[in-house]
């Protein structure tokens, strides 16, 4: 798992390894680097327009020929459907720090019983029906509806209004929990920030970060959850509706099975359940960057944020935290180092065009 995402290595007409994300919110598997048509030898056919978010703008992708996939420890998908992006939109390597080549979906878990264990980084694909329900933990129904995974549970927001949501079941989305705009209320919240909350076809979702006051998985219950509320228009053209989805940043707490045939999910809690759910403390969005993705630039300073206060400015490259240099770090030490502890301070060394700076930034909780 690399920075709430579960990269899996596969082999694309017995060409690769290439590295996709595995994300039960996509219908169609998807190659979001386009330089692999001429890699893996395929066919393109028709060209599909892929919408956005409140389908408001379109993108074009090539549909392909009918793919063999494999993935080590022998699974092996024949004849399978994919599109193929004209162009990059996800920008997932910069986001992850290593090459992405695109998304695997349904196509994986339509045939499997799939069993993530994130105590030990395992994947385990079997036969449908193969997996019982864990000892002490839950059993959950979902719904398989275009595609894609569905569950209802109750939350609580912060101003004491219970009630049931249908979420997607979103192992592609890196936030705890999003809730549609309008469930958002900014008199009924303590603290809420104006933030990109995620990546989308029309690039960062902008919205506003805020907190929950609860959310119940069976007998599991969570407090205070950071929840996003994209822009309002977000939720516009869903074939299904739903209130919001739920992400790794909450799921990864679990052990858990996702099996589509019995429209089950098994859940048990693992040693990440009781980590408190905590944001970035900077205000600084980054990036990696470089030939090798080994470097990491600022793409955006929050107005108001510590970063901002230690002066930080759009296109700074961090060069250093705490005398480490960045490749000894990596973009996930730097994520947790940013959100360790309030009022922690760190010594950032950065560079600003050609000149080298060194600066003390200290972490602010902003919600």
């Amino acid at each position: 798992m690399v920075r709430d995402l579960i990269i899996i290595p596969l082999y694309i007409n017995q060409k690769g390894p290439f590295n996709f994300v595995l994300d039960s919110g996509v219908g169609l598997m998807i190659i979001t680097d386009p330089k692999l048509v001429d890699s893996i030898d395929v066919n393109t056919k028709r060209t599909l327009k892929l919408y956005g978010a409140g389908n408001a703008i379109s993108y074009e992708a090539y549909a392909t020929s009918a793919l063999d996939i494999v993935i080590p420890g022998g699974l092996v998908g024949r004849y399978v459907s994919a599109a193929i992006f004209k162009e990059d939109h996800f920008g997932l390597s910069n986001y992850t720090g290593m090459p992405i080549h695109g998304l695997l979906g349904y196509e994986f878990f339509s045939q499997l019983a799939v069993k993530l264990n994130f105590s030990d980084s395992t994947l385990i694909a079997a036969d449908p029906g193969s997996f019982k329900p864990f000892k002490r933990g839950v059993e959950l129904p979902i719904s398989i509806e275009e595609r894609k995974p569905y569950i209802k549970t109750n939350i609580m927001m912060p101003d004491g209004c219970l009630a049931e949501h249908k979420f997607i079941v979103d192992l592609g989305a890196t936030h705890p929990l999003s809730l549609n705009n309008k469930d958002f209320h900014s008199e009924s919240v303590q603290k809420s920030i104006v933030a990109n909350i995620g990546m989308g076809l029309t690039g960062p979702v902008v919205g506003v970060l805020s907190r929950i006051n609860e959310i119940d998985l069976g007998k599991y219950m969570f407090k205070d959850v950071i929840t996003s509320f994209p822009d309002a228009n977000i939720h516009v053209g869903y074939i299904v509706p739903r209130d919001g989805n739920l992400g790794l940043g909450l799921l990864k707490r679990f052990n858990m099975v996702v099996d589509y045939s019995k429209g089950k999910m098994y859940l048990k809690a693992n040693y990440r359940f009781k980590e408190p759910f905590e944001h970035d403390m900077t205000g600084l969005e980054y990036y990696a960057g470089g030939d090798d993705l080994k470097r990491v630039i600022i793409s955006r300073v929050e107005p108001g944020s510590a970063g901002e206060e230690a002066g930080f400015k759009e296109n700074d490259e961090i060069t250093a935290i705490n005398l480490k240099s960045i490749s000894q770090l990596g973009i996930m030490d730097v994520d947790r180092m940013f959100r360790s502890k309030a009022e922690r301070s760190l010594i950032i060394e950065y560079r600003r065009k050609e000149t080298f700076y060194s600066t003390i930034i200290t972490l602010k909780r902003r919600i």
